[in-house]
This record gives C-alpha cells, structure tokens and sequence, in this order.
C-alpha cells in the first residue's frame, strides 16, 4: 500500500472516531466557504441591477442644459433650439437619435377641481430616447407631430386620478386653454423618482404645440443617443462645441451622460465587494484557527498512536499527510457544503424578487471558496501535521 492512501485510511478512521469534534470543526468552514459565494453573488447582483437601472433611464444618454449665470441672464439666444436637435443629428456620426424637451407647470380638471401636472412638449425621437413604455393606445406619430394635433400622452398616475373608472384613451382632457384627446398612458421604464422633466403626474404632447404655452420654441434639455457606449465621451465633448458654436460666447451649458454615474457605481460596487470579502475571510481564519486547535488537541491525544506508528517503520512524511489528509477533508467537506448553501439560498429568494431582478451565481465564487477553503485548512494544519511529523518515537512510547 503506498504511504499517502495508507496515510488517507488512518486519517479516515480517527475522523469517524470523533465524529461530532468533526462536525464541529466543519461548521467553521462551511460557514466561511457559504460567505464567499454570497459574498461574490451579492456584488455581481446589486452591480448588474444598479447599473442596469441606470442604462434602463436612457440607453447611451447625452443631455445638455443651458445654465444661468450671474454674469449673463436667460436670453433667447441662449436657449436650446431645434436647430441645435438638428446641428448634434447632423454633424456627429455616433449619433443616432437626438430630442428636445421642454417642461412647464399646467392644470387639468380632475373631480370637479383643477390639479396641478407637469406639461412636457417632446420632438420625435424622445421615447425612444427615454425608454418610454406605452401601457395603452399608442406613441405620437408623425402626423402628429407634424400637423401639430392637440394630442397627448399622459402618466398612468395621472390617468388613475382623472380616469378612474375608465379608459383615458380616446377622452378629452383639457390643459389650460387648450383641450387634448389622450391617445396614450405611459410610464418611465425606470423611475427618475421627479428628477427628470417626467413626473408622478405628467401629460407629454407634441413640441409643436408648446409655443402656445411657453411663448417660444425652446428647449430646456437637449437629448443625443449615441450608437455605442464607447461613444458617450466623444459625442458628449461634440454636443458640447457644437452649442458653443451655434450660441454667443457668453452661454454656459451643463452637458453631461451616464458615464460618471456608471463608474461610480462600479467603484462603489468594488469597495462593497472587498468589505465583504474581508468578512468572509475572517470567518475563513476563524474557521482555520478552529482547525489548528483542534489538530493540536489530536496531536497531543495520539501521541503514543504517532509513537507506535513510528516503532513500526513509520516515516515523518506518512505522519505529516496524514494530518494533512484530515485537515483537507475537514475543509473539503466542509467547503463542498458551504457552497451547496452558497448556491440554495439565492435559488430559493429568486420567487421573492421582483421579476426583472436576478441573481446570479457566479462560477468564479463556487471555485474560489473552494481553493480558499481548502487551502486555509491546509495552512492552518501545517503547524500540528509538522509536529506531530517531528515526535520522536522514544518520548512518544512514554506519554501518558
């Protein structure tokens, strides 16, 4: 028989001896094993569930706003302008969709009683920007926008408060002076929570008809699309220039995308994961001084087995694996069960996460837990394994 299976049986036979100081011991590693892979599934979730909400709110977004300074008042050679949608649709090629928006306060009749709503007049090419979801009737068309037809869209809040007990498509709705027939009831497909120009309460219609409210026809946000996500920092710097160039010398506009936001997200994502990995380890220590202690207790109770194995013809290198072997069962065993853990748990919550989230279990934790845990067992078995190696068989014969 060669040294390392005789080394593996003998190993075998003293764990089965000590089955609950065992069992004990592998809880230590089971439970820092599981923490790895949660560990590891948490970080990937909340990274791809942040990150997927903040693309969800406009896919590759660029927007521009105009700021006013103390130095230089709002004048109307400063605002935002359709020709400025068209400059950004014409001279920049990663481009591929570009909007306006403009937003003002209005009122509608719900109950008897007027409300206050957020009024937006929107060009073509903002709900493909914005991500809107249509949840009745249908989008503008370009006859609508074109012909300037007192149509409207309206938030399924709004609609909820002014149509309770019926479909608000096909109904009139009047905003201020004007009357509108609601061909649509949308909502944002991940909500700005009001820090857009879409709030709780908003009836979207056609830019065209915004100059009967607002008095001119700008814009107060421009928004630019571009083709891929490696684009953003190109077109942002080139929607930039082109207002600059377009504009007199003394406007300031405030253009931004996604891109910091993203990589916050990212970093914030990253510190998350190293915290928690710190929590694993030092449960991965613990459960490693739990296995030294214990290998040193058996050290010292099998002083004569060791002593009479080394009578017998035994070598160091069969002691030394044979503490070695049980320590990497203990943590093997122990590592196998934890990750099976590990893995149930996200299984068994993803029926309690809403339908969009999920959790994903990463391949990389499952092999990372269980080198990890293996390993530490390893490691922290040496010292007793070593020893138990270096005994000499006279002293050994005589313990008691």
């Amino acid at each position: 028989m060669k040294p390392w299976q005789e080394a593996f049986e003998v190993a075998l036979d003293a764990l089965r001896a000590n089955k609950l100081r065992a069992s004990l011991t592998t809880l230590g590693v089971v439970i820092g094993s599981a923490c790895i892979v949660l560990v590891v599934t948490v970080a990937l979730t909340g990274r791809r569930f942040v990150l997927g909400q903040i693309e969800a709110a406009g896919s590759n977004l660029v927007w521009a706003e105009y700021v006013e300074t103390a130095q230089h008042s709002r004048a109307l050679s400063y605002e935002l302008t359709p020709g400025d949608v068209e400059a950004v649709k014409r001279e920049i090629p990663q481009v591929m969709e570009a909007a306006g928006a403009r937003d003002l306060p209005a009122t509608v009749v719900a109950g008897g009683a007027e409300r206050p709503v957020t009024l937006v007049g929107v060009t073509p090419g903002f709900q493909e920007i914005r991500k809107l979801t249509i949840l009745r009737g249908r989008y503008f068309d370009p006859v609508d926008m074109g012909a300037r037809s007192k149509v409207c869209l309206v938030t399924e809040e709004l609609a909820a408060r002014v149509f309770p007990f019926e479909d608000p498509v096909g109904k009139n709705i009047r905003l201020g002076e004007l009357s509108f027939t609601v061909i649509g009831v949308f909502r944002e497909r991940v909500a700005t929570f009001g820090l857009s120009e879409i709030q709780r309460e908003s009836v979207i219609i056609p830019f065209t008809l915004m100059r009967y409210y607002a008095g001119s026809e700008s814009f107060s946000a421009l928004y630019a699309q571009a083709r891929q996500p490696e684009d953003v920092p190109a077109v942002t710097r080139q929607v930039e220039r082109i207002l600059k160039s377009r504009h007199p010398a003394g406007a300031v506009y405030n253009v931004q995308n996604l891109t910091s936001l993203q990589d916050a997200v990212r970093k914030t994502a990253l510190a998350l994961t190293i915290v928690l990995f710190l929590v694993a380890f030092i449960a991965m220590v613990i459960s490693g001084i739990g296995i030294m202690n214990i290998m040193l207790v058996t050290v010292v109770e099998r002083t004569r087995e060791i002593g009479i194995r080394k009578a017998v013809g035994a070598e160091e290198r069969e002691i030394l694996y044979q503490f070695l072997i049980e320590a990497l069962l203990i943590s093997g065993v122990g590592a196998i069960l934890g990750i099976l853990i590990g893995v149930a748990i996200p299984v068994a919550v993803q029926s309690l996460l809403p339908g969009n989230l999920r959790v994903p279990v990463s391949g990389f934790s499952v092999v990372l837990a269980f080198l990890v845990s293996c390993s530490t067992g390893m490691f922290f078995a040496w010292l007793p394994a070593n020893q138990a190696a270096k005994l000499q068989p006279v002293d050994s014969l005589r313990y008691e």
